[in-house]
């Protein structure tokens, strides 16, 4: 072989060695999860979410790895989100509150964002619209006006005696404005009577949930918000002392033992997410997949909690409800 070609087919090889460690890194593609809660409050839905990869044709292990960074709090986020891009996965999985998605979205223009959250993404920014999100996200949202309606008209079901109900929020939540507007407008047209409570520490839940026991309210709704459901089972236990019937967004807080909850169902929406990242594995654009809002709900009642507030459940709660806690 001439010296010419010898140094043409050297470079050449050299030129190629990158290219085929690049594509071995890539060939078990990398799905972060970013998430501003403990683990063990969407453990359990993991097997959803892997269920949607496996529709596209993605087993965790085989052909596709996970990557999981959380944090209690939400000044962490930043940093964690731009340590989980330097990472560089094929996509990441914002799960939790709206923190943990925005703080993805000023880490990376690129990299592909699936949000779980119980916000209007629009309202936040995260998006442009539901149907074209644009750019690098897209995602799931509890959000439904019609929630807040039906979680009084089940607590007013469950405790016909109730004329007053309390409203406990966390006025550090975003959303805590819509929230209340949502709950109010519920109210009047059940006609009753609203005392909004609210709370920010552990001190002041215990302050609040006291005042409504002092203002004689015969029930309670919980806003959805993280901070609540960190400290469930305070509120679950005050609740109890209280002997306050209490509604809550998630299941979380009936297996703690509260009342009833009625919400999405989260196993829909990650088995739905799994779906939507096994999809844009294969090459789809996350601007271009709408948003989603939930169309499953679930009623869970805890049957040992109504026995000890003396409540009676209506036989036609028992029967709609998904799961009834004995």
């Amino acid at each position: 072989m001439r010296r010419r070609d010898f140094i043409a087919l050297l470079s050449s090889v050299a030129a190629a060695w990158p290219l085929a460690a690049r594509a071995q890194q890539q060939a078990m593609p990398v799905i972060g999860f970013l998430s501003n809660i403990p683990p063990e409050n969407y453990v359990s839905l993991m097997p959803a979410f892997s269920q949607g990869l496996k529709e596209t044709g993605y087993v965790e292990g085989q052909n596709v790895a996970f990557d999981y960074h959380w944090t209690n709090s939400e000044h962490d986020l930043p940093a964690l989100a731009a340590e989980m891009v330097t990472r560089k996965p094929a996509v990441i999985l914002a799960v939790g509150g709206t923190a943990s998605a925005l703080a993805l979205k000023n880490a990376t223009t690129t990299i592909p964002i699936i949000f779980l959250i119980g916000a209007d993404p629009v309202r936040f920014g995260l998006v442009a619209s539901f149907s074209r999100p644009g750019e690098n996200l897209t995602g799931f949202t509890s959000l439904s006006n019609s929630l807040p309606t039906k979680q009084l008209e089940t607590l007013h079901e469950l405790v016909p005696n109730a004329a007053t109900v309390g409203l406990l929020i966390n006025p550090g939540n975003p959303n805590t404005e819509f929230d209340t507007k949502d709950v109010r407008a519920g109210a009047e047209l059940l006609g009753l009577k609203l005392i909004v409570v609210t709370a920010g520490t552990e001190n002041e839940i215990n302050t609040a949930i006291a005042s409504l026991a002092e203002h004689q309210a015969g029930a309670m709704l919980v806003a959805s918000d993280l901070f609540f459901l960190r400290r469930r089972t305070q509120i679950v236990t005050l609740s109890a002392r209280y002997a306050l019937p209490t509604m809550h967004d998630r299941s979380d807080y009936v297996a703690a033992g509260g009342l009833v909850s009625y919400g999405s169902n989260r196993n829909e929406i990650f088995r739905q997410a799994g779906a939507y990242a096994g999809r844009i594995l294969k090459g789809e654009t996350p601007g271009e997949l709408p948003v989603q809002q939930p169309t499953k709900f679930e009623l869970v009642i805890n049957l040992q909690t109504a026995k000890a507030l003396g409540l009676t459940i209506p036989q036609s709660l028992l029967a709609t409800a998904d799961q009834v806690i004995e």
